[in-house]
């Protein structure tokens, strides 16, 4: 089950598809969006991505930080945003594997893999909405809109 809102939100450090670390804590002050996916270069998470990628204003206009994780390494998490032009942060979640995913709830421990799970988290380190979508399907849009209005 993955966090609710009203839960206060795992802190963590990954790496950028840059090998550049990215603490949750350090963006305290300003929301996160949390965007779980279970692999680069796979047909609904790039489906999934290049929507964010297009529709950036929805998070630009709040000043929501984007981070989009899974358990790729920060290499194919590079190739994958070099290619698909995505300018937001990809975080690895490569190791100790699946750590941050499994600490909100978003961890598939039957495939090693991320679900789709998004976290909206408010300034202060709160999660404000969160939801998910079954394997296979992908979220939409408007999902993520309903969201931000939690903020």
């Amino acid at each position: 089950m993955i966090l609710a809102p009203g839960s206060a939100a795992p802190d963590f450090e990954l790496v950028n598809q840059f090998g550049q670390p990215v603490r949750l804590s350090d963006l305290r002050g300003r929301p996160v969006a949390l965007v779980f996916f279970p692999l680069a270069f796979s047909g609904i998470c790039h489906g999934e991505l290049c929507e964010l990628r297009d529709n950036i204003a929805l998070f630009e206009g709040p000043d929501v930080a984007l981070l989009a994780i899974s358990v790729d390494s920060k290499h194919t998490l590079r190739a994958w945003a070099e290619r698909e032009g995505y300018e937001f942060p990809l975080l690895s979640d490569f190791w100790p594997h699946g750590a941050v995913a499994a600490a909100y709830g978003a961890f598939d421990d039957g495939t090693g893999l991320a679900e789709r799970a998004t976290f909206v988290i408010d300034a202060q380190g709160v999660v404000a909405a969160s939801f998910a979508t079954p394997r296979g399907e992908a979220r939409s849009l408007e999902q993520y809109r309903e969201a931000l209005t939690a903020l």
